[in-house]
């Protein structure tokens, strides 16, 4: 029998390298943002690599949330990676119950810094932080779970103790090798690797905290703002 674990993430906060962190164990394999291209069809957003998504994953919410819940897998243990923003509102989480999850947050600012960097521009929905606190209390209902929740900066301070004390949160055995893995690419990346995972790819760990300045327009600030009372009830909840 896998178990299966729900990492609820938004982008541009070490969702990756967490995802290469959990590959690393003996006993784990990983699924790569499985709701990617469902929320594409659904929205026609403009991503990086639109159509190159669509064509690499099944866009049937159904199927793919059926195949997340109890498809075939060969290993003790399945992280998925998911981004909170392809949870559409509305939808069915029922597929949730079965599983253990757990939420990875970051602060609004860098986000919105790095997603605008990386895109050229940036809104309260794309980065998902809404809808990720949503999810929490949604899916805390669904399944009984006292759900962990991890701030990133604590992940890159600490990474032993935090990703120790979340696996013991999640009934799991920690292992050493979710703190070093072989730098470059995997055949579990998604297709949209190739413009995303850039600095990932080039680590074999996680990195230091970074304390760069930067300076965000009023627009960024305004998106902050939105997301920011979210980010703080989550925040609240967090693994020290």
């Amino acid at each position: 029998m896998t178990t299966r674990i729900a990492m609820w993430s938004g982008p541009r906060n070490i969702s990756t390298a967490m995802m290469r962190s959990w590959e690393n164990r003996v006993d784990c394999s990983v699924v790569d943002e499985p709701f990617y291209a469902h929320y594409l069809a659904q929205t026609k957003s403009p991503h990086p690599m639109f159509s190159e998504i669509i064509d690499s994953q099944p866009t049937n919410f159904a199927a793919v949330a059926a195949n997340m819940s109890e498809g075939q897998c060969d290993t003790s243990l399945q992280y998925q990676k998911h981004m909170t923003h392809h949870m559409l509102a509305g939808c069915d989480l029922n597929w949730t119950k079965s599983l253990q999850h757990c939420f990875l947050i970051r602060d609004p600012a860098y986000v919105v810094n790095s997603y605008t960097n990386s895109r050229g521009e940036c809104s309260a929905e794309d980065i998902g932080i809404k809808r990720q606190y949503e999810l929490f209390v949604e899916i805390g209902k669904i399944t009984g779970q006292q759900i962990p929740v991890v701030d990133s900066p604590s992940v890159l301070k600490d990474p032993k103790r935090i990703l120790r004390t979340l696996c013991e949160s999640l009934n799991l055995e920690f292992d050493e090798g979710m703190l070093k893995w072989p730098a470059g690419s995997r055949e579990s990346d998604g297709v949209w690797a190739s413009h995303w995972y850039h600095s990932v790819d080039a680590s074999n760990g996680f990195g230091k905290p970074k304390d760069a300045e930067f300076s965000l327009s009023r627009s960024q600030l305004e998106v902050v703002e939105e997301v920011m009372p979210y980010y703080t009830k989550l925040k609240a909840l967090a693994i020290e």
